[in-house]
């Protein structure tokens, strides 16, 4: 996913995509200890979208906590 793509979801969609991807993250580290995984780029892939949906939802707290004062 990149950012356009994410900023076009609501707070509720970032956070459910946010697990889904913190799961296949924990389910690549297992595929990766026992050997399974044969494309690695993914577990890249995986740790920069946690972070861009992290990033975007701290945008947003802080846009309304800005608002809110």
């Amino acid at each position: 996913m990149n950012n356009k793509e994410i900023r076009e979801l609501s707070t509720e969609d970032i956070k459910a995509k946010l697990l889904d991807v913190r799961q296949e993250l924990m389910n690549l580290r297992f595929q990766i200890v026992t050997g399974q995984l044969t494309d690695t780029s993914r577990f890249k892939v995986a740790r920069k979208d946690i972070a861009r949906m992290e990033t975007i939802l701290n945008e947003r707290a802080r846009n309304e906590k800005e608002g809110k004062k």
